[in-house]
């Protein structure tokens, strides 16, 4: 049984959000979840109302990051934080990952510090996966780190085939490069130049340069990008549902049956959290307004991943592809 540990303060409808999706997570997977709740000790009583006491262990956390503030100054100045907790349990092999819809900067610090980095990787990218027409496209990086150079983009993209052959069990995950066009020679220096490097390595199964709309038809399974535009991206992907729907209602169209499941697919609480890459144990970020489906979804893929074993072997697998 794979133990989850769940930041009950992160997001923005803490911590009853979180609260719903442990217990949606619980009902959904009977065999498979242990939760570790992590929260402040005074409402521990209330809180674990309703859930199996065989299924649950509660961790003591007092403080909350708040998004607002500086990461790093944060999870420093908070070592009873949720986050700051959370991620010591998996470290000290009391939980095998972490689940927060809090602060994404705040947790990315802390999973640094904490679990520290895995042999040959520079910077940890957040990896989202997004529905396709062929299935689903994990993107990364989504917001861990605003700047990328060349090396690190080249890194992402090993980070990303290792991953997906390890939880999806693809066997040589197709990588495309995020650009404006599909030339060798658009984008700029930073991406040409990475451009360079995806295509000279023999390990990856590079397919060159993706443009927007080749995203959803499929043309990869690895999509690697900056922060700042994946970030992007991301959001633009998360409100596509919502606006399909709006644009329904408003031609007097109903939402049901088929095109409901359709809508469903689309709908980014599907897919639940994002895992952070290169991180020495399993860290999972949520969208912070994630409902409760989302925490119940992040739950899932925090547990894939931690079954999956994917970060026992990352490091050797980064220095033997070349991708450090």
């Amino acid at each position: 049984m794979i133990r989850v540990a769940l930041d009950l303060l992160g997001g923005d409808a803490a911590p009853d959000a979180a609260l719903a999706g442990a217990r949606r997570a619980l009902a959904a997977w009977p065999g498979d979840i242990f939760l570790v709740l992590v929260g402040p000790e005074d409402t521990a009583a209330g809180a674990l109302e309703g859930f199996p006491g065989d299924r649950v262990a509660w961790l003591a956390a007092e403080e909350r990051i708040d998004p607002a503030e500086a990461p790093a100054l944060a999870v420093r100045r908070k070592p009873d934080s949720t986050v700051v907790r959370g991620l010591e349990a998996v470290r000290d092999g009391e939980a095998d990952a972490f689940v927060s819809a809090g602060s994404t900067g705040a947790t990315v610090v802390a999973s640094v510090l904490t679990l520290g980095l895995l042999p040959g990787v520079d910077r940890p990218p957040v990896g989202a996966l997004f529905p396709t027409a062929t299935g689903r496209v994990l993107v990364l990086d989504v917001g861990a780190n605003v700047d990328a150079q060349p090396h690190q983009l080249h890194q992402f993209a090993h980070l990303g085939s290792i991953y997906l052959r390890h939880v999806l069990s693809l066997k040589r995950p197709r990588v495309g490069l995020l650009n404006m066009g599909e030339e060798e020679e658009r984008g700029g220096g930073v991406v040409t130049t990475a451009h360079g490097r995806l295509a000279a390595d023999p390990d990856l199964e590079f397919v060159g340069n993706v443009e927007g709309h080749d995203i959803v038809t499929g043309a990869c399974d690895v999509l690697v990008c900056g922060g700042f535009v994946g970030n992007v991206l991301l959001k633009f992907y998360e409100s596509i549902a919502e606006f399909v729907l709006q644009v329904f209602r408003k031609a007097g169209v109903g939402a049901g049956g088929e095109l409901g499941e359709a809508l469903r697919f689309l709908d980014y609480t599907e897919y639940g959290g994002a895992p952070l890459l290169g991180v020495d144990g399993v860290s999972v970020i949520c969208h912070g307004a994630s409902p409760a489906r989302a925490i119940m979804n992040g739950i899932r893929t925090a547990a894939d991943g931690a079954a999956s074993g994917f970060t026992a072997g990352i490091g050797a697998a980064l220095t033997r592809e070349g991708g450090a």
